[in-house]
This record gives C-alpha cells, structure tokens and sequence, in this order.
C-alpha cells in the first residue's frame, strides 16, 4: 500500500512540474522566499536566475521547451549588475527569455530617488542618501521622467565662449577671464571642450586670471592626454572658430529653471525648478550604478541563447569622466595614451604616413556582453542612460536587437565589436589569430534611436568597429549630436578582421546637432563585400560653433575604407566624401536621382512604427 501511494505522489509531482516548471515569475510586490509561480512570485530578477540555473543542472524534463522569467508591471531596482553565467545558458530549443507581462512595464533601473525637497529661495535642497555604504555622486538628474540639466554657464550652446590660445608645453588653455568670472571659487568645476567630432571633459585644477585672459589648468591624467594628443585637437584660427567651451558642475552657475547641482562635500543636491514642476509631488532620480546587465562568458564556455523582452532598462550613469576627464578620439572611445610621432611612421600596404599612436579605453554600458552567443533583446527601451545604452564587446556571435527604442542616453546608443584592445594600438589593423575573439552576424533590426549622445556629443545612435557579418538594417535615427551610424575602426587600408558587413534600408534624419567632420553613415577601414544601400539620409542641423561649417555628409567613406559597395542610397544632395579610401570600393546611384520608393521604405517597418509613438509618452 505504501509503495502505491509513493507511486502516486511521484505521478502527481511530476505532474505538477510539467505544467509550473517553465515558468518563473517574478514581481515588485513578491519575495525571494516565494517559489517563484504567478502565486507565489520572487522579488528579484537574480534570484530567478539562480532558481532557472538549478532547474538546468538538475536537467528537469520540464523545461525542454524553454524557461520563461516572467516580471509583472513594476519598478525592479539593482544595487549591483545583473551576472549572466555560462550556467545560465539555454540552448538552440530551450532558451532562457526574461520578458515583462502585464500592461505596463518592467523597469529594471539603477536609480535612487531623491525625496523631502525644501524650499530655499529660487532653489530646493535635498539630502543624497548614501549608496551601499558610501556617499553617492552622480552626473545625471531626472524630474519626472525628465533630463535636468547639470548647471552650466550658458542655456543656448550657441553663446558659448571660444578659447583664445592653446599652449600645450605649459597645459594650459586661455580663455576669456569674463567666461569664468563666476567660478574662480568653485571647488570641483569642468570644461566641456568642442573639438572637431569630439568633446572633451576636463575638470579645471586652476584658474589664473591676468587681465581679459586667462590661464585655465586640468587634473591629471587628462591634462597629460588632452595636450599631447594631435587629433582631434582644439581649434585656434584666424577665421573666428576658434574651439567653444562650456563650464559646468559649479552652483555659482546654478541660475536657469531645470538646472541642477550636486554638492559632493555637504552631500546636498540643489535644483531650479521648471515652472510645472512641484517638488513636493515631483519624482527625482539619480542614477547610482553604470551597468545593469552583464553577460559574461568565455571564448571556451560563452553563455547562450538567452532573451530580454519587453523589458525597461534605465537610469544608470558613467563616473568616469568625474574621476579621471574624459578625452576621447572619436566615437567615445577615450585616449588612454597619445602623443604626436616625429618622424612619422611608415605603414605598408599604400597606407600614409602615420603621425600620432593611441591607445583606447572604452565607456561602461548599461547592458554589456562579452562572450555571448545568441543574446537578444526584443521589444525593450533603453532610456534615461549616463553612458552606453547596449554593447555587444567582444567574442559575440549572433544576437538579435528588434523593435527596441533608444532613447535619452547620454553616450552611444547601440555599439557592437572591437574598437582595438587596450594593449592594441588603435591604428594597427585588429585581426586576431582566434577569431571567436570578434563580434559576428549581429541583428540590429527596425529599432528606434532619438535623443541619444545628449551629453558625449562625439557618439552615435549605432557605432560597429572590428565587426564581420553584421547587418544593420530598417532603423530610424534622429536628433543625435554626431553622425547616425559608424562602421569600422582602424584608418587602415590592411585586410583585417572586418567584411561581410550590411547597412541597408535605414532613416537617419536631424542629425550632427553639435559636431561636424559627420555623415549620415560613415565608414572606416578595409571590409571587403561590405553594402551600404537603399538608406535614407536627410536634414542635417547647422551649429554656428563648429570647426569647419561646410565640413559635413550625407555619406562618408573615411581613412582606409576599402571594398565596400555604396549604392541606390537617396539623399538630398550629392555631397559626400571619400578620405584617404583604399581600393575596391563601388558608388553606383547615390543622391536625389534615387528612386523614391526607395527613400519612402527606409526606416522603421509598418509593424515597428509604433516606436515612435512611445517617445511621447
């Protein structure tokens, strides 16, 4: 009798895990000693993982279709990245898909938020809390959903200051001594330097004042970087452009609604309220982590096959340009080291002479994979971002990115592959002996990117370096500071690790609202069979303080770019550009002339349209 009932019970178990064991739900209101069903759901997203890593390594026959982590509607705060192991790897018919349900969706975020604001004058004042045991700095402000503006000295970047004189022997710029009157007792401000496609971060040591001019100096290490890096380099001209600047991070600038400053010292932030703006209803939110997401395997176990759905990542931040400046080449990828070369160095292959070496760093993301195969994001938004938004670093293959939208992100929006390891020198051609080392056939496919690079002003919407088999293809692209999409990396005509790269079918529109040397879409290096077609590159902004104001593309082949196909891509004129480019490449049918079926079908797709209406919100 005993040995029936045992038989029956065990029936019964299996039963029941065949039904509930390929879900495991999740919820703001839940608690990670719950067993995780839609009754009794877990409270982290972490605890979710663990609990699908046990069913994988138990082999439980009922999750042979796949395993669901299911989050309802709600707020999910991180104190630390969400860690994907190769233990947390589904394979080719079961993988692992974390998806929001319900009717609203699931945030999952690094921000704290700011509460009990008092009045003080024009301003209120608040307390920051600590963070984990130790007192919280930040660079970004939210008031209800809403980017506030670090406190800076002018509010229309087109009446900011030019520099007067740029003295790399000594490490100093010269300025006008009216442009920072009002922070010279400032204890922690910074210049936000325009240089050509970039800006520089330099947080000021000191300032000397000595009649209309001053003598502006910056901490170490980017002071060392900033004046014996050639490119891109401050602009001093005879032509009235010279290089603009804007001061920031000082109270004493703290004078227009909808600034913000935070004081570090007395762990108060301060605010300028907009005019609809009630701070005693008003939700503020700083962020308090960099990356929310971090997949993480290797060449030899990648972790695979796992999927984000509907999911809401944001408010995270990037201190590092607080710490240590900010000084990037191009596309946000910051100088570690740089220096001119005299004389200049001989490279093979009908490459020029090189004048300068580099070496690069690259900024923190708020989803970032490294070794991944198969890791996709479907119907998610990536907003509210103090850095990188998604970054596919290294050792990837495949992926797909569809129907997300990317929107407020301080830096890139989309990046994909190498941009030269960090013992690499950055002009040498990247072509690793073990080629699980690249990003390969990623999917970036009808997403939505609009207000990103708002603080980083020399990234893009979507910017692939050392990438092969990457295809790019019906997204919209608007109101970004630079160019919409950059592909490749090296300025070198050398074969490398680069081909089989397709760009096709995109919209990109109101772009390069701060930089120009800027294109629409632009390329660099040698990618053999690679396609830019049948895109849609229009309206271009015209800032008055750029370096060169007639230096600006549509489509833009630059140093090295060699066969490649630029072909039936309309845009409003035929101004284009081919710097420096190697052989094999083909322009066929590129302008007005283009037919206008082609112009009316790129962008977002018709099922994908309503990305766009979700920037209303």
């Amino acid at each position: 009798m005993k040995y029936r009932l045992s038989v029956c019970v065990a029936i019964l178990l299996l039963l029941v895990s065949s039904v509930s064991a390929g879900e495991i739900w999740v919820s703001p209101k839940g608690s990670d000693a719950n067993a995780g069903t839609k009754e009794s759901p877990l409270l982290t997203v972490a605890q979710a993982l663990k609990q699908a890593r046990e069913w994988r390594r138990l082999s439980d026959p009922a999750i042979s279709g796949g395993i669901y982590i299911c989050l309802e509607s709600g707020s999910y705060p991180q104190v630390e990245p969400l860690f994907l192991r190769p233990e947390d790897s589904g394979t080719v018919g079961s993988p692992t898909l974390i998806q929001g349900v319900g009717d609203s969706a699931a945030i999952l975020h690094g921000g704290v938020r700011i509460a009990n604001w008092k009045k003080q004058g024009k301003l209120w004042v608040a307390d920051v809390p600590e963070f984990n045991g130790y007192p919280l700095d930040f660079r970004q402000l939210w008031v209800n959903g809403k980017k506030a503006v670090r406190a800076r000295d002018v509010s229309d970047f087109e009446e900011m200051h030019r520099i007067l004189n740029n003295d790399p022997e000594n490490e100093i710029l010269w300025v006008p001594s009216a442009a920072v009157k009002k922070i010279l007792k400032a204890p922690r401000p910074e210049m936000v330097l325009h240089e050509m496609w970039c800006v520089a971060y330099l947080r000021i040591q000191s300032i000397e004042v000595q009649g209309d001019s001053a003598a502006v100096r910056f901490h170490q290490p980017e002071s060392r970087i900033q004046f014996a890096h050639p490119w891109p380099r401050p602009m001093v001209t005879t032509d009235g452009h010279n290089s603009a600047f804007y001061l920031t991070n000082a109270k004493e600038l703290l004078d227009e609604p909808g600034e913000w400053f935070h004081d570090i010292y007395s762990h108060k932030v301060y605010y300028y309220p907009r005019q609809e703006e009630d701070m005693k209803k008003a939700e503020v939110m700083v962020p308090a982590i960099e990356t929310l997401v971090q997949v993480e395997g290797t060449l030899d176990r990648p972790v695979e096959n796992i999927g984000f759905k509907n999911i809401a990542f944001g408010y995270t931040t990037w201190m590092r340009p607080s710490l240590m400046g900010h000084v990037p080449l191009q596309a946000g990828m910051y100088l570690t080291d740089a220096y001119k070369l005299r004389p200049q160095m001989i490279r093979n292959y009908r490459n020029h002479k090189l004048d300068n070496q580099g070496w690069l760093g690259r900024p923190d993301a708020a989803i970032q994979i490294n070794a991944g195969h198969s890791i996709d994001f479907q119907d998610c938004s990536f907003e509210h971002l103090g850095s990188t938004g998604l970054d596919y670093r290294y050792g990837t293959h495949g992926g797909k990115v569809e129907g997300c939208l990317f929107r407020d992100i301080a830096g890139n929006g989309l990046v994909a592959g190498s941009f030269s390891p960090a013992g690499h020198e950055t002009h040498f051609p990247y072509d690793p002996a073990d080629r699980r080392e690249l990003c390969t056939h990623l999917q970036v496919v009808n997403n939505y990117f609009t207000d990103v690079t708002n603080e980083d002003w020399g990234c893009l919407a979507i910017c692939a370096g050392y990438v092969a088999d990457i295809n790019i293809e019906h997204n919209e692209i608007n109101e970004v500071s630079y160019s919409g999409i950059s592909l490749g990396w090296g300025w070198t005509q050398t074969v490398n690790c680069m081909r089989n790269n397709r760009v096709h079918a995109n919209l990109i529109h109101h772009y390069a609202r701060h930089m120009y040397d800027v294109a629409g879409i632009y390329t660099l290096g040698s990618q053999p069979k690679t396609y830019i077609t049948e895109n849609c590159v229009h309206s271009i902004y015209s800032p008055g303080y750029v370096h060169d104001p007639n230096h600006w593309f549509y489509l833009y082949t630059d140093e090295g770019s060699s066969f490649i196909t630029v072909k039936d891509n309309w845009t409003e004129s035929e101004k284009f550009l081919k710097n420096a480019n190697g052989p094999g490449n083909v322009w066929e049918n590129n302008g007005p002339m283009v037919a206008d079926s082609i112009r009316k079908n790129a962008g977002l797709t018709e099922k994908y349209k309503y990305l766009i209406k979700k920037t209303s919100r």
